[in-house]
């Protein structure tokens, strides 16, 4: 079995496992995820319906408000929200929706960025683990 490692900046640091899900296009938490269930709920979003709870998210990017860092407080609060969010850079709505939830109440995903070309390499079922010092791990 081979694993490959993968070096992301951190952004929120944290450890996370589990399965990748790769989103085609970049997710507003904001009217786009339901923190109740843990799903994809922009009905215009191509995983619109997917279940990112317990996933390690790969996105493009965030969209939208503001409002978003709260929703993402929500659902890591409610333990509805992804494992860990990998994106191509810093979104400073998403990390400090992270941040706040890990400084109120101790409760953290991690959040990083990873370059584009590596984001690459990536596929949604993909195992992988991510460290506290950013290393993402695929498990083959």
């Amino acid at each position: 079995m081979a694993e490959t490692d993968l070096a992301a900046t951190v952004m929120v640091p944290g450890h996370a496992s589990g399965r990748v899900l790769v989103l085609d296009d970049a997710l507003s938490f904001w009217g786009g995820f339901d923190a109740e269930s843990g799903t994809v709920i922009d009905a215009h979003h191509p995983q619109c319906g997917e279940v990112i709870s317990g996933r390690i998210l790969v996105m493009p990017g965030g969209r939208g408000s503001s409002s978003s860092s709260s929703v993402l407080a929500e659902g890591i609060r409610a333990g509805t929200a992804p494992a860990a969010i990998v994106l191509p850079e810093a979104d400073e709505i998403i990390v400090l929706g992270a941040l706040v939830v890990k400084l109120l109440d101790g409760k953290s995903i991690p959040v990083v960025a990873l370059d584009a070309a590596m984001l690459a390499s990536l596929a949604t079922g993909d195992e992988v683990t991510i460290d506290e010092a950013g290393t993402i791990r695929i498990n083959s």
